[in-house]
């Protein structure tokens, strides 16, 4: 018998396996003390993760920023508190533990993902509190938990 490797039918499909489906935001400059949303939950709820990385120095001045899960009807919540990514270099990870009181997390080349959040439709936000130059780059790895659920960036 033979035994087909996915991977290698439709890597799409395996990686969707491993971590669900990747939802990449080309790198832009941090919004400026305001919210800009980064992706867009629709069709229903997903389960979903995130990983931002610095594409561009951040300046060296307090900026405390946070994901923040604007959903279609109902508050806003945070999904972290805030860390300060000042002065943060090229290639610093940020994630978010899955504990809507913790920190994001941020300082390193390396990070892990905790726990996913359940969101339901709306947007998920990038919200700094300062005007600082500054790029990144975001990743959403989400799985539908609804027919017809997707995200897409914003």
């Amino acid at each position: 018998m033979t035994v087909i490797n996915p991977a290698t039918q439709d890597p799409g499909i395996f990686e969707a396996l491993r971590v669900g489906f990747k939802t990449e935001r080309a790198a832009a400059s941090l919004p400026q003390t305001a919210a800009t949303s980064y992706f867009t939950v629709a069709g229903g709820r997903v389960l979903a993760y995130f990983v931002g990385e610095v594409t561009t120095v951040i300046q060296t001045q307090a900026d405390v920023t946070k994901l923040v899960h604007s959903p279609a009807t109902g508050t806003d919540s945070d999904m972290c508190a805030t860390l300060d990514i000042t002065a943060d270099e090229v290639g610093t990870l940020y994630t978010l533990t899955g504990t809507v009181g913790d920190a994001m997390v941020g300082g390193g080349q390396a990070g892990g993902i905790g726990q996913p959040f359940v969101l339901q439709e709306g947007t998920v936000d990038l919200d700094c509190g300062a005007n600082n130059t500054g790029a990144t780059k975001w990743t959403c790895y989400w799985i539908p938990l609804d027919d017809g659920a997707t995200v897409v960036t914003a």
